[in-house]
């Protein structure tokens, strides 16, 4: 198998196992209309074995999927460009050159980028900054959630 086809696997395989621990636990936030779940763990996971390029491509991809899938398809066109921008700036940052330090940071990032994305996001699609304020805490949590599920697994993949 040449490289470009394991390249195409190996970001299909991201792409599903970040839509499938999107949709596998989701807790409802009514008032931002949108969910938790633990996508971001597997999305870090991959910027942080894979790099920036399959950290996007998952993250965007595989989340916006999940979106389109789970009945919240008017954020998937956001969370295309939140989640793979959170992505592939984590695999930016950590570039192969990864500790537990350089990865607490760059996920750290990532999740600012989500929780800033998502509130910038719901003011748009809410049409008020205050009532998207709302995402911010349940936001917040699942970014941190994701940091310690996720940077114990790639840790634990990398050695």
């Amino acid at each position: 198998m040449n490289n470009k086809t394991k390249l195409i696997v190996l970001n299909g395989i991201m792409i599903a196992l970040v839509c499938i621990t999107t949709m596998v636990i989701q807790i409802p936030i009514p008032m931002t209309e949108g969910y938790v779940n633990i996508g971001d763990s597997i999305i870090f996971v991959a910027s942080i074995l894979f790099g920036p390029i399959p950290g996007m491509i998952a993250g965007g991809l595989g989340s916006a999927l999940a979106d389109i899938l789970t009945g919240y398809s008017h954020w998937a066109l956001f969370t295309l460009l939140i989640k793979g921008f959170e992505g592939y700036v984590v695999g930016i940052i950590v570039r192969k050159n990864t500790n537990l330090v350089k990865n607490i940071l760059a996920t750290l990032l990532g999740v600012l980028i989500m929780v800033s994305g998502y509130l910038l996001a719901g003011t748009f699609l809410q049409g008020s900054f205050i009532i998207s304020l709302g995402s911010v805490p349940s936001n917040t949590i699942q970014g941190i959630v994701s940091m310690v599920i996720g940077i114990p697994i790639a840790s634990y993949l990398l050695t």
